[in-house]
């Protein structure tokens, strides 16, 4: 197994910097690091029981078409992130998923999500596109912070050490009047195919999309491709380093990765400083989703595939 990646309660772990920027909010690097059950409705006629219509799902913007996608800026209260994956419930709610400490409201060396505190349930995101260090860019719609891995964790009384050091994920629920905007299929790449279980050996390729306010909003660096660093020592399978062409940055927290068959594995949430260094560390969005499926009073919640197929070719 690859060496451990940071401190934690005692345990050899690696010092980590999540990746966020902020225009105002946050002016420098932070440090980081069971299904729900379904609900039925029932009703009552004539004394028999009788199921709630169905719903039917989103229907998709073409791929083409689509603006809000996997890689999109998402800001919030002035502190600027990358959307991963496009997430559905059993009321065909749209949700962009993101790292739990973009919403964050401790100092920028809070690493421990049960301890730090969140903007509320409710607070604004806006989508946008082309943001950099001198504007927030066009704005694309929407939405608001639906669930927080940080603060569900500290509402319940979290002490899973690796959840509370690697759980880093949240969803905002997009606006029904953007819905219409939305493609889950990740931009370049395609997919994804579906979500990967069994973690990541070392030398296994992976996927990215994003585009960080600090790149200056230049196109060509959104696709990534890098290496696994392997899965890490005694994270139970939390966290997976990695290392890609071009780092992630600040700002680009929260962005997809995927493996070879396009499977979602993870979501960016720190820089690693030592002993990995430029290497950057994903959460397992297994682990993750299982986590907010369990918690998050979000019924139905799941990962939408793409509508296009994965193709690894640059």
């Amino acid at each position: 197994m690859w060496p451990p990646s940071r401190e934690v309660a005692g345990h050899d772990q690696e010092d980590l910097v999540p990746m966020k920027t902020a225009s105002h909010r946050h002016t420098t690097l932070r440090r980081a690091t069971g299904a729900l059950a379904a609900l039925a409705a029932t009703g009552l006629a004539a004394g028999a029981a009788t199921s709630a219509p169905a719903v039917a799902a989103p229907t998709w913007a073409p791929a083409d078409q689509a603006t809000i996608t996997p890689g999109t800026q998402m800001y919030t209260d002035g502190a600027q992130c990358t959307s991963n994956f496009v997430f559905t419930d059993a009321a065909a709610n749209v949700y962009l998923g993101y790292a739990a400490h973009c919403a964050g409201m401790g100092a920028a060396t809070d690493t421990n999500g049960c301890l730090n505190d969140s903007v509320p349930l409710g607070t604004e995101v806006t989508f946008r596109k082309g943001g950099s260090l001198i504007s927030s860019g066009t704005e694309l719609g929407s939405g608001e912070l639906a669930y927080s891995s940080w603060r569900t964790m500290r509402d319940i009384g979290t002490t899973d050490e690796n959840a509370c050091a690697y759980n880093d994920f949240a969803l905002v629920k997009v606006d029904a009047a953007d819905v219409s905007k939305v493609n889950p299929s990740i931009p370049f790449w395609g997919g994804p195919t579906g979500i990967d279980t069994d973690g990541t050996a070392a030398g296994d390729r992976v996927y990215s999309y994003g585009n960080s306010s600090l790149r200056a909003g230049l196109e060509p660096l959104s696709p990534k491709t890098g290496i696994s660093l392997g899965d890490s020592a005694g994270d139970e399978g939390w966290s997976h380093p990695l290392y890609t062409v071009t780092p992630g940055v600040p700002g680009d927290s929260g962005s997809a990765f995927v493996s070879e068959d396009g499977e979602a594995i993870g979501t960016l949430s720190t820089l690693g400083l030592a002993p990995l260094p430029a290497s950057n560390n994903i959460g397992d969005l297994e682990r993750e989703l299982a986590f907010a499926q369990q918690h998050s009073g979000i019924a139905g919640l799941e990962l939408a595939l793409g509508t296009e197929p994965f193709s690894p070719l640059l």
